[in-house]
């Protein structure tokens, strides 16, 4: 479908010439030569950008731009005059303008502004469209992932097992790449939808805990059990969904009971006697490779292939850069809202240097980042300038393609190296030692055990 130029101006061989160069350019052009009907022809023939002369003969046309701005905002406003005075541009990018042409009109100018324009515009459209679909029903739809190749292709996998509710689904993705999100459209396109979904993160949960938090527990099963009985996540998820998050770090013990679980539909409360039976879809992710956990004796051979039976790769953000202005989009107005502000352009720059990030965190770091420009945002536009921060990781963080390790000549124990990196590592961070965690390709728990076998303290003001 051709955009719509709507070209408000007073002047006939101006607008004859324009609407012959824009039909040229691709696009549908009509005409407004009478101010006082500017209003009428924006309902009329619903324009998708508008080029406005500032100076009319019976009307000023930075008031009808206030008007239009107010009333249409969402509709790019180009303004158009024979004068080059600095404060009439200033005056008409204060009011809403989405930029400015001076006559003769450079017509290479004019198409660069509207190709910019036609990007706006389509992105802006998308993003509507996936806010509209949540606001209707708040269920995920294909709209809400993306439209790259490598999406669609997973969700094309998705819908598949959906409709095969009782199989075991086996989700393998990078950190940040929308793992539960995927859970949850699963759930959301299978017979089980009406009933409960729920999510467990098993590398968050004490490992003393873990049982209880699966299978639940009995009064008195064991030190803090003494008050009640406790239903567990399959309890819990009977009829519906249940997502193990981070599947790969059970501990062994815990995974034989898991696969019993899964073959039988059958397990015990901790410390009860009586055998309980459920109905639950399991779906299992992780952002590890379980063959090579399996290969190195941390994860059980049959209960991967138990969980193999039916699995999905979400790929990277860095494979799918194509998706990256509709979620900045998203995030970006989701975040707005917010906050209660007004975000009515992002920059064309912007995008561009997003899409040159590498994002090794994903979208969850696309998210993030995009919150926190929001939240420091002055004004209505998203500058490249809002994202310094990303800059000053990579700074921080250091290139570690140059990363250089000197060994002195009379050696050096790996022990004293592995801690002085992690401690190094801990001050960048100022002591987060889930960002640290990170930084080294570690996972929290295995961070974690690292500091404590050597001996690594975190203090109000010290690390050492």
């Amino acid at each position: 479908m051709r955009p719509k130029i709507l070209i408000i101006d007073d002047d006939n061989l101006v607008c004859a010439s324009l609407r012959k160069v824009l039909i040229k350019m691709g696009y549908d052009a009509e005409i407004c030569m009478e101010a006082e009907y500017a209003f009428e022809s924006v309902e009329k023939h619903k324009p998708d950008i508008i080029l406005l002369d500032i100076y009319l003969t019976t009307h000023n046309g930075l008031d009808i731009l206030k008007v239009l701005h107010d009333k249409y905002f969402e509709i790019p406003v180009i303004m158009i005059t024979a004068y080059s005075d600095v404060k009439i541009a200033v005056a008409a990018m204060k009011s809403g303008a989405y930029d400015f042409l001076l006559k003769p009109i450079d017509l290479e100018q004019l198409k660069h502004i509207l190709d910019k324009c036609v990007n706006h515009l389509s992105l802006k459209r998308e993003v509507d469209k996936l806010h509209a679909i949540l606001d209707e029903d708040k269920l995920l739809t294909k709209e809400y992932f993306g439209s790259s190749r490598g999406i669609i292709k997973t969700l094309s996998i998705a819908e598949r097992y959906a409709k095969a509710e009782d199989t075991t689904v086996l989700i393998e993705g990078e950190s940040g790449t929308g793992k539960e999100v995927f859970a949850n459209y699963i759930h959301q396109n299978s017979s089980r939808k009406e009933k409960v979904f729920i999510s467990l993160n098993c590398g968050t949960i004490p490992k003393e805990l873990a049982e209880s938090e699966l299978f639940g527990h009995e009064k008195g099963a064991f030190t803090g059990a003494a008050q009640k009985t406790k239903l567990g996540k399959f309890e819990l998820s009977d009829g519906g969904t249940l997502l193990l998050d981070e599947i790969g770090e059970l501990t062994l013990d815990l995974q034989v009971k898991l696969l019993r679980v899964l073959q039988e539909r059958k397990f015990y409360r901790l410390g009860g006697e009586r055998e309980l039976s459920v109905n639950v879809r399991v779906i299992a992710a992780t952002n590890k490779n379980l063959e090579d956990e399996v290969r190195d004796g941390n994860f059980r051979e049959d209960l991967f292939y138990r969980l193999n039976v039916a699995k999905i790769i979400i790929p990277p953000l860095r494979e799918r850069k194509e998706d990256i202005p509709a979620l900045t989009y998203s995030f970006a107005h989701a975040f707005a809202k917010k906050f209660d502000k007004k975000i009515l352009k992002i920059n064309e720059d912007l995008i561009q240097f997003l899409q040159e990030q590498t994002w090794k965190g994903n979208i969850r770091e696309l998210r993030n980042a995009v919150e926190r420009a929001v939240l420091l945002l002055d004004g209505s536009e998203l500058k490249i300038q809002h994202f310094d921060f990303l800059r000053l990781n990579k700074t921080e963080v250091g290139d570690t393609d140059n990363f250089q390790l000197h060994v002195p000549p009379q050696g050096v124990k790996i022990e004293t190296v592995l801690r002085e990196l992690i401690i190094k590592t801990l001050k960048i961070t100022d002591g987060n030692q889930v960002r640290a965690a990170k930084i080294l390709g570690l996972s929290r728990s295995k961070f974690r055990y690292r500091m404590e076998q050597l001996g690594i303290e975190i203090t109000k003001n010290f690390i050492s």
